[in-house]
């Protein structure tokens, strides 16, 4: 049940000046995206600021880009929560409204224990008939899926087929894939270990870097995979710098004023978020030109 291969966008969500989503420019994006090779849409999950969504704007989101893509390319869906009721509700929902898979982050602040995020994982799972990407990302959710745990749910739960691994820790990518038999599809969720994770055997990237550079993201990955490891680790440090601004704020704070520099919608986030500090701005706006983005 594998999603993709390559590298997928955690795409933005493009919003007028009044914070409502922006349909048009969503429909923009997301050709674009296509056009340049994108081999996933990833629709309202971090970046895409889901969490400032009600429940209801977020299927229509999603069900707006199910509509976009046409099957061009497969889109996952973010349906994590910190309440398992509402997991389940938006699993649900993103599957009805014909997404090919889902995105699931671990439940934040009220921190799950071990076996806590093993019931989850499996309700979920199975609640739906689509395939399941965990998303681990402690740094943001304050709980960690340990190897041994993600071992246990790729194992037990049928339709539970990867992870999007951002916890950075490349020793615990390693012993996940080595817990799993190198079975579980293991993609990077940090675009400056897009190398180290495929080296371990990952099938690609969730990006934030391949909403400005999607063709060359998905060059990257297939650089690697078809060989030219020379090739791929040339795009990695090519983008290095890039990718440090990208985070110099707090994702997706900078990715939304560089995709505004490219003429994709408004530089607005929703609060509590706010719109990039100006001198972290001019220095990602130049990290852009000397990569040749701008």
């Amino acid at each position: 049940m594998a999603i993709f291969t390559g590298a997928g966008v955690a795409l933005i969500t493009p919003m007028k000046e009044d914070l409502s989503v922006d349909y048009d420019q969503l429909e923009r994006v997301i050709d674009d995206q296509i056009d340049h090779g994108t081999d996933s849409i990833i629709i309202c999950g971090t970046t895409g600021e889901a969490s400032t969504m009600s429940h209801k704007e977020q299927i229509e989101v999603v069900s707006a880009c199910v509509s976009c893509v046409n099957k061009r390319v497969p889109v996952i869906a973010g349906a994590g929560a910190n309440c398992t009721d509402e997991a389940l509700y938006l699993a649900k929902e993103s599957e009805r409204v014909g997404s090919d898979g889902l995105l699931v982050v671990t439940p934040y602040y009220n921190k799950a224990t071990q076996a806590g995020l093993v019931e989850y994982y499996t309700s979920i799972g199975n609640s739906v008939n689509i395939p399941i990407i965990m998303y681990n990302i402690p740094g943001r959710t304050g709980v960690n899926i340990q190897p041994e745990t993600t071992a246990k749910i790729f194992k037990s739960v049928e339709n539970i087929v990867g992870m999007k691994e951002a916890s950075g820790n490349l020793s615990q990518v390693a012993d996940a894939l080595y817990l799993t038999d190198g079975e579980l599809d293991m993609y990077s969720g940090n675009d400056d270990q897009i190398l180290p994770v495929l080296s371990l055997g990952g099938k690609g990237v969730i990006s934030v870097l391949s909403n400005i550079a999607p063709q060359e993201t998905h060059d990257m990955v297939m650089k690697f995979l078809n060989g030219d490891v020379k090739g791929s680790q040339e795009l990695q440090m090519k983008y290095m710098d890039v990718i440090h601004k990208l985070f110099c704020e707090v994702n997706p704070i900078p990715v939304k004023r560089a995709m505004a520099e490219l003429g994709f919608g408004a530089n607005t986030v929703r609060r509590p978020l706010t719109e990039m500090e100006e001198g972290h701005a001019q220095e990602l706006i130049e990290s852009m030109k000397k990569a040749g983005i701008l």
